[in-house]
């Protein structure tokens, strides 16, 4: 099965088992979105915009295999709990984000974990995979100092010292410190190409975007062993009726016959 991508003037086949989606948690003001744009364009903005939700796709080209990225970069006020579990159910890869002088953030990241952790339980329980739980927790302003910390480093760790696919890191998102090898890791773990990681491809702006097909790898004389990737400005979120009909498909996928029970979004 392939997924069609338009980015641009350029149509893009996706493998179905190639798309992947990247949700992003925690609480307000912790870094979530300054991480988002660090993954994308490499920049870091000082103006503080809250976030209600927002949507970002980015394409890869990787040794010839098309690659999708959707990233979910969530509200941290969750005014609405059923879209957070939604989130939950349909995100493949977590980043959950705390900020290293804000106590109140690391028990919002501890409550987050947990919920994760009891709702890709009760997936998998109706869907019978076997696929792991890749998570990464962020420890974000590490450039703030010591004099600042309200969480240790050896308490963060605890949270995933029982969990091989789930790491902690310090990051500052402002000075750009461990991002990108949190998100080597991230991908790592989760299988897929370590490619994938901001600093390990080239980037291609939109324009250029027919530079993903094969028959371009030729004509323009690419190496087939790079990698590339390519923001999609004019991706939108699927409907919160898609992303339903995508997790009843995968509930029913495992036999018409048994008893089915919900993973109820409340």
């Amino acid at each position: 099965m392939m997924k069609t991508v338009s980015s641009g003037n350029c149509t893009l086949n996706v493998p179905a088992k190639n798309s992947y989606r990247m949700v992003v948690l925690g609480a307000s003001r912790v870094g979530k979105s300054s991480i988002v744009s660090r993954f994308l364009n490499g920049r870091f903005e000082d103006q503080y915009t809250p976030t209600i939700e927002d949507f970002h796709r980015k394409v890869y080209n990787i040794r010839g295999d098309m690659y999708q990225l959707d990233i979910l970069d969530t509200s941290g006020n969750h005014p609405f709990p059923a879209m957070r579990r939604l989130s939950i159910l349909t995100g493949d890869v977590f980043i959950l984000v705390f900020s290293l002088d804000n106590r109140e953030s690391f028990d919002e990241v501890k409550r987050l974990q947990k919920q994760i952790l009891e709702v890709k339980s009760c997936l998998k329980n109706k869907t019978k995979e076997t696929g792991d739980l890749p998570m990464v927790i962020c420890g974000n302003k590490n450039d703030h100092g010591e004099h600042y910390r309200q969480v240790s480093s050896e308490e963060a760790e605890k949270l995933v010292s029982s969990d091989e696919n789930c790491a902690y890191f310090e990051v500052s998102a402002k000075k750009n410190t461990n991002v990108n090898e949190m998100f080597y890791v991230l991908f790592s773990m989760a299988k897929l190409p370590h490619e994938m990681s901001p600093a390990l491809h080239r980037k291609i702006s939109v324009q250029y975007g027919d530079t993903f097909h094969q028959k371009s790898f030729r004509m323009h004389r690419i190496k087939e062993t790079d990698a590339y990737g390519m923001i999609s400005p004019f991706a939108r979120r699927p409907s919160v009726n898609s992303d339903l009909k995508y997790i009843k498909s995968k509930v029913l996928r495992e036999g018409q016959t048994r008893e089915r029970e919900k993973c109820t979004i409340q």
